[in-house]
């Protein structure tokens, strides 16, 4: 079976698994994640073969872009989720993962549209303008 690792929201009525392996956390600290977490976002992903979810009749979407959607829980408002249009992974904040995840931050991107309100962390990892790149 491999790697497994659990999550939910704030109030649990939307859990998940992953089974394989996550990407690295990356912190986006563009305005769309900023405005949906309050800070940055730290997500890491997984193919959608590999994501197990219960409690979908509270998983809402929301069309956050022309180009990708993001889920959250109804009843909580948890942000949970995002994905790109046409892609096979999808993007899991890392801060709903069940402890320990074993999820470590690999990069930083869209770090000059950071808020006016909180400095780039000092955690020694790569920082990106953008998109770290194509």
């Amino acid at each position: 079976m491999g790697q497994e690792n659990r999550g939910r929201c704030l109030c649990g009525t939307v859990s998940f698994v992953t089974r394989g392996p996550l990407r690295e956390i990356i912190a986006c600290h563009c305005s769309h994640c900023r405005r949906q977490t309050g800070l940055y976002d730290a997500a890491t992903n997984v193919k959608v073969a590999d994501l197990e979810v219960e409690g979908q009749d509270d998983l809402r979407w929301y069309r956050a872009s022309d180009r990708a959607r993001r889920g959250f829980c109804a009843t909580c408002g948890s942000a949970l989720f995002w994905q790109e249009d046409g892609a096979d992974y999808v993007s899991i904040l890392a801060g709903a993962f069940d402890q320990p995840s074993g999820l470590a931050v690999g990069y930083h991107i869209f770090c000059d549209d950071k808020a006016d309100f909180y400095e780039l962390p000092e955690d020694g990892r790569p920082r990106y303008p953008g998109s770290r790149g194509p």
